[in-house]
């Protein structure tokens, strides 16, 4: 390569390393005269747009460009004759078999030996990957905002139905930490799967492991993996049931047990629908004995039964019976099987777990 007065020249050697670093390019690079007209074409410009050079060269830029855009090339070419570079822009470009493309575009000045501005570079990068993850953020962004109003809203409402029934301040925030606790339990559960749902099973186990004696629960029923609505609502139960049994009921006395059991059945009308029963059999200690004296889920309007008569099965498109007893809690939730579990997977296993 020489320098002779300024305008640089170029060897054979340096010209042939120049078109291959060009036809190597992962971008489209482009060259045209001060008409629009294609003089050199990269094999990325032929992947991007479909045509081959012997095809493209000598035939108008036009030909790339979406009819309503061909301003474009009438202000590029403007800017190139004034010696004017164009920064790089997002647009749009038409493929030979009539397709759009999105695309960034810059161009350049091409200059002959004696610095006379005879042509321009185009360098067009495929912007379709970007683009598709632009729109996936921007999806992504609306349902977290969506997700995060409707835990707000779950959470006010925890505030203002535990702060009616709390007889002091120490009690209410006992109350709502665990309860927003459960919230980030159910959360953290989806979190791991990337909102794509959650087996029953693991729902059940993070919600009742903080009340510990998992010898004296028992699990029975398909693997079943819940979409995020479920795994929110039934997940806010497994907490109210779990902790009212800590406190009242079976995990609270000597030998109490849990039976946590579901099913799947086809109704009349060939719909399929979930079953689901808590069965809390009180144990025969000091603590059960006393079970008519105790306070607990359906004593009172409380927060937990509002959330295992109403919020719950409403929001599961379901019904739910809770009954209380000196020998123990059953809370059943009968819902279609579509407001449960997670579209075109539904059931992954027939056959029975049991844990």
């Amino acid at each position: 390569m020489t320098s002779t007065g300024g305008i640089i020249r170029q060897d054979a050697n340096s010209d042939s390393r120049l078109a291959a670093i060009v036809d190597s390019s992962y971008d489209a690079i482009i060259s045209k005269d001060l008409n629009s007209i294609i003089t050199s074409w990269n094999h990325a410009a032929e992947r991007m747009f479909g045509y081959s050079a012997e095809e493209i060269v000598g035939s108008s830029m036009l030909l790339l460009i979406p009819e309503r855009l061909h301003g474009e090339e009438i202000d590029i070419i403007g800017r190139i004759r004034r010696g004017e570079g164009v920064a790089s822009f997002d647009t749009v470009r038409k493929r030979k078999d009539g397709t759009q493309v999105a695309v960034s575009v810059t161009v350049s000045p091409i200059r002959n030996p004696a610095g006379e501005i005879v042509g321009a570079s185009t360098i067009a990068r495929d912007m379709t990957a970007a683009k598709e993850s632009e729109r996936r953020i921007r999806l992504l962004m609306r349902e977290v905002n969506h997700r995060v109003k409707n835990q707000f809203a779950v959470i006010l409402s925890m505030v203002r139905e535990t702060s009616k029934r709390s007889t002091d301040p120490g009690e209410f925030e006992e109350l709502i930490r665990a309860r927003i606790m459960a919230l980030s339990r159910s959360h953290d559960l989806l979190v791991t799967t990337e909102w794509a749902g959650a087996s029953l099973f693991d729902l059940v186990q993070e919600h009742l492991k903080p009340f510990g004696h998992e010898d004296r629960i028992s699990l029975s029923g398909p693997l079943l993996t819940l979409q995020s609505n479920a795994v929110q609502n039934l997940g806010m139960a497994f907490h109210e049931l779990g902790t009212n049994s800590s406190k009242y009921g079976a995990l609270a006395s000597g030998g109490g047990h849990i039976e946590i059991t579901w099913k799947v059945e086809t109704g009349p009308q060939a719909q399929r629908r979930f079953h689901l029963l808590w069965h809390e059999i009180s144990g025969t200690g000091a603590t059960a004995q006393k079970a008519p004296e105790r306070k607990g889920l359906g004593e009172r309007k409380g927060f937990g039964t509002v959330v295992l008569q109403r919020v719950a099965p409403q929001s599961l498109s379901g019904s739910s019976s809770l009954e209380r007893s000196p020998d123990g809690v059953k809370w059943t939730l009968d819902a279609p099987l579509e407001a449960i579990v997670v579209p075109q997977l539904g059931l992954e296993d027939e056959s029975d777990f049991r844990g």
